[in-house]
């Protein structure tokens, strides 16, 4: 049996790194007196994967975390052991117990909606640019990848844009293969605009897999 949790990072935590956070994961799991699944080998951990790293300074209220279970556990008293292990800013939103042959949060991750806040002058002009980079066929960026920099087309990598008063909701492809960051976005806004790239604040809304039928399903519900 394996169990989902689904949690969220507040603001207060925004600059603890995914492998810091992987780091307190273990700890916290290792305190809930559930029987946690371990590795084997000379430095045992809990069996456990995240279904995508959040960035440094992004929030979210949809993060996935997948630990195994040596023994069955009701979801109730899972989902109250880990919030008792928790903090009030890592709060957990959401409990699923799984077969082990259902697939890891990792391998289903397709895309993800984010909300983007924009702040300074320029940030209008950004928002403003959304509608053209939807009718434009294509849009090159320059993305960095662990080979080095390279340049893509981004725009059938932004699946849904809907500017609002000083936000943008954005839906985006996140799979090994195709990734845009909201980050490269707004920049990539910018640049359309002819305008200097705006501060941002990032929160992560939903991770997203898609069903049989290929349609987007919140990552939790597949």
């Amino acid at each position: 049996m394996k169990a989902m949790i689904r949690f969220g990072k507040n603001p207060r935590l925004r600059f603890v790194s995914h492998l810091d956070l992987q780091r307190f994961f273990q700890r916290a799991l290792n305190r809930t007196g559930l029987p946690i699944a371990f590795s084997q080998g000379f430095n045992p951990h809990p069996v456990m994967s995240f279904a995508s790293a959040l960035a440094m300074g992004w929030t979210s209220e949809y993060e996935v975390v997948e630990f195994g279970l040596e023994a069955p556990v009701g979801k109730a008293a899972v989902e109250e052991a880990v919030k008792a292990s928790l903090p009030e800013d890592l709060p957990v939103l959401e409990t699923r117990l799984v077969e082990d042959r259902h697939p890891a949060p990792m391998a289903q991750v397709r895309m993800a909606d984010y909300r983007i806040v924009l702040s300074g002058a320029d940030g209008e002009s950004v928002l403003e640019a959304a509608e053209e980079f939807l009718n434009r066929g294509s849009v090159l960026a320059v993305r960095k990848t662990k080979s080095g920099e390279r340049e893509i087309d981004v725009r059938p990598l932004a699946v849904l844009l809907a500017p609002m008063p000083g936000e943008l909701r954005a839906r985006l492809m996140l799979t090994e293969k195709d990734t845009l960051k909201p980050d490269l976005l707004v920049k990539t806004l910018a640049q359309i605009a002819g305008v200097e790239t705006p501060e941002v604040r990032i929160h992560r809304l939903t991770l997203l897999g898609q069903d049989a039928a290929g349609n987007p399903q919140p990552l939790m519900k597949l």
